[in-house]
């Protein structure tokens, strides 16, 4: 019997699509995972905005998590946005009886419009408790930001920093170059296993159509790590994807704000 490459994400829901673990499953099928999910949170939102959140019990999200792990297990899990302290340590101790290695974290703590999402309390916490944790963690400029505490003016400041995320060297750092001004934008990756640091440049796409870029970059690098890529190769990959899916995505006008990524370019247009 053939045997499935199975994804989990634990994040909030998009019911717009472009964001979440509606991303997050769109993404994992697209770069050929079968996905589930743990949600977090139920959100209000669509391309213009959020408008409400409603978090889910945490006794009910490790219930889920549990339920999947359990039943048909995981070979990567992405972790996207946890709102509490109390979440965030209750994740973490749920998956810490599953010695599951290939767990990818966005640490998703600021909107669009610059607001902080989690309390100064929950930005420890997920410093401290989560981040020494996981094997990746995919932050953007403003996140990095906050966890380093300091800000990031240059694409130059990018190498000179990715290490002091990494914590002590333990945790491999993706820091997404995408809120510089530059025409050529170049992420930069630790790879805390190797030690070495990789950049992946490419050419600025002048869209609109940037909801949910975060969310898909960090399932794509979940979907490879699950088929057995490695770090390097995962991370390569999965800059390939979300560069297509912004590229063609960019053609289509949908919604009234900030529309989402194409996630099947490769299967339809």
């Amino acid at each position: 019997m053939k045997k499935y490459r199975i994804a989990l994400s634990i994040a909030g829901s998009d019911p717009s699509g472009g964001a979440g673990i509606q991303a997050d499953l769109k993404t994992f099928s697209a770069c050929g995972c079968y996905g589930a999910t743990a949600i977090v949170a139920v959100v209000d939102e669509n391309t213009v905005g959020v408008t409400g959140v409603h978090p889910v019990p945490v006794s009910f999200v490790t219930g889920q998590i549990k339920s999947v792990l359990d039943d048909i297990g995981a070979d990567a899990i992405k972790i996207g946005m946890l709102h509490s302290s109390e979440l965030i340590v209750a994740v973490r101790d749920t998956l810490s009886k599953y010695k599951i290695r290939n767990i990818v974290f966005d640490p998703v703590m600021v909107a669009t419009s610059g607001d902080k999402l989690l309390q100064d309390e929950a930005i420890t916490t997920l410093k401290n408790e989560l981040i020494p944790f996981v094997r990746v963690i995919t932050p953007n400029i403003p996140e990095a930001e906050i966890l380093l505490g300091k800000k990031i003016a240059t694409q130059e400041d990018l190498p000179l920093v990715v290490k002091s995320l990494s914590v002590g060297g333990t945790v491999s750092v993706l820091l997404k170059a995408g809120h510089l001004s530059n025409e050529e934008l170049t992420d930069v990756f630790y790879n805390a296993e190797t030690d070495e640091i990789i950049k992946l440049s490419s050419k600025r796409v002048h869209t609109k159509n940037t909801h949910g870029t975060g969310c898909t970059f960090s399932s794509a690098i979940t979907a490879f790590l699950a088929h057995d890529k490695s770090l390097n190769e995962s991370i390569r990959l999965a800059k390939e994807y979300i560069n297509q899916t912004i590229v063609t995505g960019a053609a289509y006008e949908i919604g009234k704000g900030h529309g989402p990524v194409h996630h099947f370019f490769n299967f339809w247009e």
